[in-house]
């Protein structure tokens, strides 16, 4: 059986990550660091991978509830609560960012405090983040609050909040309940809707985020709808 102890030192996730930086690393090789040893058989970025093909990806894996994520081999109970610490770290981490005044320079950074208020809960609920021209927190904001499967966007109501925040940008974010946080066309044409109705007042929309469950988002202007 190989080792990870096996592969050339520039080859080895955790010397790889300090001598190149994290994003150098594949999803397995984080994955390995994480679980630091492999089963029987498999070293344990051969593990970390058959994992993350079982899950059908990392983030599916990150989001796994408890049973699910114990069910699998070279799992358990201590791995589960490690990775719900690290987790919580990043989140705490992010949310210390997002405080009023904070500069927003990152989807994920704005991802984490939108999570943190959306994530859980059972209807659907319109927010948006507020910021000045250099792109620093003024707020967050609820616009409304629906049903299961959705909630309405009145692009008028949030130029109203906007312009009482005398803001210049803003964040537009939502949660899908279901946990699948795939756009639909009505949120994509919302979000013009919206962009057209804040050009006149030079508010720019910088981002419409939809939350699902665990760390499942979409970004539309990472997928380039902005």
């Amino acid at each position: 059986m190989s080792t990870i102890a096996d592969l050339p030192t520039d080859q080895r996730p955790r010397e790889k990550l300090l001598n190149q930086g994290a994003t150098s690393l594949s999803d397995a090789e984080l994955l390995a660091i994480f679980l630091r040893v492999g089963v029987k058989g498999k070293s344990a970025i051969e593990l970390a991978q058959d994992l993350i093909d079982g899950f059908g990806g990392l983030p599916t894996l990150i989001a796994a509830d408890h049973t699910s994520f114990c069910a699998h081999h070279g799992l358990g109970d201590a791995k589960y609560a490690q990775l719900q610490a690290v987790l919580e770290m990043a989140r705490r981490h992010y949310m210390a960012q997002l405080k009023e005044g904070a500069l927003l320079t990152s989807t994920k950074a704005a991802v984490a405090v939108l999570t943190d208020k959306l994530a859980h809960e059972t209807r659907e609920v319109i927010c948006a983040l507020f910021c000045d021209s250099k792109h620093r927190l003024i707020s967050l904001d609820i616009i409304s609050t629906g049903s299961l499967r959705e909630a309405p966007i009145y692009p008028r109501e949030v130029a109203r909040k906007a312009l009482e925040h005398n803001a210049a940008a803003l964040i537009l974010a939502h949660n899908h309940p279901s946990g699948d946080p795939t756009p639909s066309q009505a949120d994509i044409e919302v979000t013009h809707q919206l962009a057209q109705v804040l050009t006149p007042l030079d508010i720019r929309v910088l981002d419409h985020i939809i939350i699902g469950r665990g760390l499942r988002y979409v970004s539309l202007a990472e997928r380039g709808e902005l």
